[in-house]
């Protein structure tokens, strides 16, 4: 195919009767300045030429296009934009198609939908992720979508900004045809020849009819939509702008509906919402380079170890085998080692029944697991992981024996998530190679994975657990030692701010409710029931004998605790839990249990509104989040929120706690923390680093840019 306009992004060249607009754009084809120049250009010049009958639009490499440059983020408006190249498309007197390869995601699926006709591969993957962004579809996507496909499908992929596959598109109309073939180029060309004989009108998608079929099914959609974003919180702005721009090609003329869905574009363009999210999805790929490590290259993963096959023990392993290794797992006896293998069976089990894995991919998946009660079986291993019970001494009897049977330069990691990991380092024979990998629970669903770094692990250690996370798709953070590294050190004193106001007068469930509104997954005292509250009962008791005798102590948790109540696995905590139910239900005895702690400690209880509670709870968070930087246990303020969203279910449209305290300015913090600081001056005590940063009028955002 040969050139005849040098363009920089999008080659072009006449094949017959068709003008070839192919994007060169690696590695995704993302719609940058230049791409969207080269197609109007080349729809300007396929209009100009009398020999060309047709337009094809077709990716090189890997994708059609995989969305916008996300170089571009943040950054002003470069023309021209995206809308104006779309409706250019859509406006060519001559049939334009879209060969579809590959991603065609966001802008890269609106340009599609401008085109009049639409090709996939079997291999396409099509969506309009921007909510995800804060955004939504901007370029006439909410238009021509629902004319398309309708308003629910519409609704179903804007609203949930997950890819659909081929398949999927053709069944919903997204797409007129899918091949097998694996060459876009060959299968587009086919098409608009075959079009081009069948003398085939240009098809503009904005006078598609979708909507024109069973009316009232689309007001339902619309009605439900609006229904289910009740359920979410009240300031989550993109969807309900999505909404209310898709309703606009029911209620509107296309050009009218444009000039709708531009405004609601850019009224979340601007939006705190759009800055959280952006700031959480670079956070996510900057969270993944460890600065410090220099050219240190990962050790090879082949063979794995993971010692103990409970909950957590059983979800590693499971995350192992995903990622592709194999896996020996290690346990006391036979019938624990039994109880761990049916435990991976049965995650895998569940997966199978609900479509999600297939049943030859389980088999595979298991054939790469053994098991073992002998620690000699993990004399190759290349890594092990340590995941048994949250006891010191337990686990430094499990890197003593480790540090004997495993070859020289195998990582020894271990998945507390509390403990001194350079205590246990220092047990071994080869500290440089003992690493703390703090997996989330349940293991092989939850995306973010600690890297505890101890002070004498080697580079290649450390690379060797980046390259892991890496491997099984896990978001990776670097943490130095400390008690809790950086999630629970700070889950600790949000939790202790929780607690007092419990103890003052709120009551566990309007925190709950409150922390939910604000947009967490769950409130605190949820949370504890879910995970179970023994294990936070346990720490109290092994920090005991260390804690400041100034520090106040609530002991609310604790008298639960005594009657055997820990949450849904017992089927009361916080919460009751009937009949094994998962939804808890508010409890009149804890409430009263509350009362008699209050009246013990002469405590008169005070109200409290929500505002507050959150306000209370988010600058405990926000403080301790910076007393971790201070000490040096996170690089930068993005870990920390990576973290607490990954982790700990902070709302990822607010970005993190750090970016939220940068949105809401540093010195209203500080502020805040010196207005509870009269109540208890111990707990309250502003972070230097904090008080340093909103005296100078600096922000969070300012020490990320310093790596």
């Amino acid at each position: 195919m040969n050139d005849t306009t040098p363009i920089q992004r999008v080659r072009r060249g006449v094949l017959g009767d068709v003008l070839v607009l192919a994007i060169d754009h690696p590695p995704v084809n993302a719609l940058n300045a230049d791409v969207r120049w080269g197609l109007l250009a080349g729809i300007q010049a396929a209009e100009s030429l009398s020999a060309v009958k047709a337009v094809l639009i077709v990716g090189t490499g890997r994708a059609f296009i995989a969305g916008a440059d996300i170089r571009e983020f943040g950054k002003p408006p470069l023309l021209p934009l995206l809308p104006e190249v779309c409706q250019r498309i859509e406006d060519c007197n001559k049939p334009v198609i879209a060969a579809i390869h590959g991603a065609a995601l966001g802008g890269g699926l609106e340009i599609a939908l401008s085109a009049h006709y639409r090709l996939a591969l079997d291999n396409a993957s099509l969506g309009l992720p921007e909510v995800t962004l804060g955004l939504l579809p901007g370029a006439g996507g909410t238009q021509r979508t629902p004319r398309l496909i309708g308003t629910k499908a519409a609704l179903d992929l804007i609203l949930a900004g997950r890819p659909i596959d081929a398949q999927q598109a053709l069944r919903l109309g997204l797409v007129d045809r899918v091949t097998a073939t694996n060459d876009a180029l060959v299968a587009g060309l086919a098409f608009a020849n075959e079009l081009i004989g069948a003398h085939a009108p240009v098809r503009r998608t904005c006078d598609a009819r979708a909507l024109h079929v069973d009316g009232p099914a689309h007001r339902q959609a619309i009605a439900a939509a609006r229904q289910q974003m009740e359920r979410e919180p009240k300031d989550l702005i993109s969807p309900r702008c999505a909404i209310d721009a898709v309703e606009a090609a029911l209620d509107e003329p296309f050009e009218r509906g444009l000039q709708l869905e531009r405004s609601l574009f850019l009224q979340c363009l601007n939006s705190w919402q759009r800055r959280g999210l952006v700031h959480a999805f670079f956070a996510e790929r900057e969270a993944a380079r460890f600065p410090g490590l220099g050219d240190a290259k990962p050790l090879p993963l082949e063979a794995v170890g993971v010692v103990g096959g409970g909950t957590m023990g059983a979800g590693i392993t499971v995350a192992l085998l995903d990622g592709g290794l194999a896996v020996t797992m290690i346990e006391r006896d036979d019938i624990a080692l039994a109880q761990g293998h049916a435990r991976i069976e049965k995650v895998y089990e569940g997966l199978v029944s609900r479509g999600r894995l297939a049943t030859t991919d389980k088999s595979a998946r298991m054939a790469r697991l053994t098991g073992s009660t002998s620690y000699e079986s993990l004399s190759d291993a290349d890594l092990v992981i340590e995941a048994v019970f949250e006891d010191g001494a337990v686990k430094q009897s499990v890197f003593e024996a480790l540090s004997r049977v495993c070859k020289p330069g195998a990582v020894l990691a271990t998945n507390t998530s509390y403990l001194d990991i350079d205590a246990i380092a220092a047990g071994t024979s080869h500290p440089a190679s003992v690493l703390g990998l703090h997996f989330f629970s349940p293991a092989n669903v939850m995306k973010l994975l600690e890297v505890v770094v101890p002070a004498n692990a080697s580079p290649e250690t450390v690379a060797t657990g980046l390259a892991l996370a890496k491997k099984l798709r896990k978001i990776p953070v670097k943490a130095r030692v400390c008690d809790g590294f950086i999630g629970n050190r700070m889950l600790a004193v949000y939790r202790a701010a929780a607690d007092f106001m419990m103890e003052d007068g709120a009551s566990p469930y309007q925190i709950d409710r409150a922390l939910r509104d604000f947009g967490f997954a769950m409130g605190p005292y949820q949370v504890i029931d879910l995970a179970g509250g023994d294990i936070g009962w346990a720490n109290r008791k092994r920090k005991a004998a260390t804690r400041d005798p100034r520090a106040r102590y609530v002991q609310i948790g604790d008298r639960l605790c005594e009657r055997g109540w820990f949450g849904q696995k017992t089927g009361r905590g916080y919460y009751r839990y009937p009949e094994g139910s998962r939804q808890g239900e508010p409890d009149p005895e804890v409430e009263a249990i509350i009362a008699e702690e209050r009246a013990r400690a002469g405590i008169t209880p005070r109200i409290f509104n929500d505002e507050e509670i959150v306000r209370r709870y988010l600058a405990a968070m926000i403080n301790e989040g910076a007393n971790v930087l201070k000490d040096g246990v996170a690089q930068r303020p993005l870990d920390i929120d990576v973290v607490l969203v990954h982790g700990y279910g902070f709302p990822r449209y607010r970005g993190g706690p750090m970016k939220h305290a940068d949105e809401q300015g540093l010195a209203r913090i500080l502020a805040d923390l010196r207005r509870f600081a009269a109540e208890d001056p111990l707990f309250w005590r502003p972070s230097p680093l904090l008080v340093g940063l909103a005296e100078r009028g600096a922000d969070f955002a300012s020490l990320n840019a310093a790596f």
